[in-house]
């Protein structure tokens, strides 16, 4: 059973994961949010003005209320910079599993901050929550997404064709999973 106890900030060698505000909103909005290189495979729409933004961290701040949500800002250390996000899009309670989602700016792009981000994000889950599975998918076309996935010692489960819709529309996703016995690379 899992011990839900909300976003709590996170913190590894180069990062500092936190909850976001909606004063986020002009660095969420210039650095991922506006990038529709970012958004490609995204299931939520590229943001069309910083004020789209402000309104979906208005939202995750109300959300946080809940001790089943998980939503972290990616800070670099180094610059200071909200740079990302990641969280747990879905919670399966009767098994205990969350399925986890990210994106992150494209100027961080293959500087290995997503794989950092998510063993924390992991550790967080399996000692601290109690969850038991922790899951993933990408389109089957991006990737990049999946290499994140390999590099953080998920299994890669197999294709699911047509089961996915992002902003490409209705796509083939590949599954991956991690669970909590399973070493965290």
């Amino acid at each position: 059973m899992m011990r839900h106890q909300g976003t709590k900030t996170l913190e590894t060698e180069r990062l500092l994961l936190r909850r976001v505000t909606a004063a986020d909103a002009r660095e969420m909005y210039e650095h991922w949010a506006s990038d529709g290189e970012v958004t490609r495979y995204l299931t939520w729409p590229t943001h069309t003005g910083v004020d789209m933004t402000e309104a979906f961290l208005r939202w995750t701040e109300r959300q946080y209320e809940k001790p089943e949500h998980y939503h972290w800002g990616i800070v670099e250390k180094a610059s200071g910079k909200l740079i990302g996000n990641i969280s747990v899009v879905r919670l399966i309670e009767e098994i205990d599993a969350a399925e986890l989602g990210w994106a992150l700016g494209r100027a961080w792009w293959g500087r290995g901050i997503m794989p950092e981000a998510a063993r924390a994000v992991l550790g967080f889950l399996f000692d601290e929550v109690g969850v038991n599975r922790v899951y993933a998918g990408h389109d089957a076309e991006n990737q990049k997404s999946g290499r994140v996935m390999q590099k953080i010692g998920m299994t890669y489960e197999g294709r699911q064709r047509a089961a996915g819709r992002n902003n490409r529309g209705v796509v083939d996703m590949d599954q991956y999973a991690i669970l909590k016995g399973d070493p965290i690379k």
